[in-house]
């Protein structure tokens, strides 16, 4: 029984699981890209700067992601701003992770010795150059295990659209056993899905922290 009705429900969920990779992807290029401009706010020479850059990191670390997203679905158009649950779900999930890519990005930053900057100054490069050519390679090796870690809680964590009606999977499971009241069978099926995505991508980033860890001792 619970082989046959795995059969019949997967097809859905699979469609909901692409949803998923999509919001999770989405997300995570809005968040990095978010994360990575606060993040060099926040270690501007400028104070005013960087506090600016650390109380919106602390403000979107502060509220819960499910009120992110009901605030961005429901509220912004009261405003006259009107986004798909698709749009919202992408956009209130990219907010919320991009406070912790911002504290990744920022680790990675101030971990690089004064010592190599002062080398390129002495080389000629100046301001952006050095933090292009210099800083981020070398601090995007050293944030990548934690890196890697948001990305496998953005994709557990996507399953929260479901709250503002993205069909992910989470959501077309619960309207599956809403109408067949095969609790077991579906959960069971959206567990072993989650994991079927989320320890692939956990073996491939270990290799890639693998890799990098070797270039940069060899």
């Amino acid at each position: 029984m619970f082989f046959q009705n795995a059969l019949d429900f997967l097809p859905i969920l699979l469609k909901g699981a692409a949803v998923t990779l999509q919001v999770t992807a989405g997300s995570f290029v809005l968040s990095s890209l978010i994360g990575l401009v606060l993040a060099l706010m926040m270690v501007s020479k400028v104070r005013a700067i960087a506090l600016f850059a650390i109380s919106v990191v602390n403000v979107i670390r502060g509220l819960p992601i499910i009120v992110q997203l009901f605030y961005i679905y429901f509220v912004l158009p009261e405003f006259g701003i009107q986004l798909t649950a698709m749009q919202a779900g992408i956009i209130g999930l990219g907010i919320a992770y991009s406070a912790y890519q911002a504290e990744n990005f920022r680790a990675g930053i101030q971990a690089i010795q004064q010592g190599q900057i002062e080398a390129a100054e002495s080389l000629g490069m100046r301001g952006a150059m050095v933090m292009r050519r210099v800083v981020l390679p070398q601090a995007f090796r050293i944030a990548l295990p934690p890196y890697g870690n948001t990305l496998v809680m953005m994709l557990k964590d996507s399953s929260l659209v479901s709250t503002i009606t993205v069909a992910e999977m989470t959501r077309a499971g619960q309207l599956i056993a809403s109408s067949t009241f095969e609790n077991m069978t579906v959960y069971t099926l959206v567990a072993l899905l989650y994991l079927a995505m989320s320890l692939p991508l956990s073996y491939a980033l270990r290799r890639l922290e693998a890799r990098f860890s070797t270039r940069r001792t060899s």
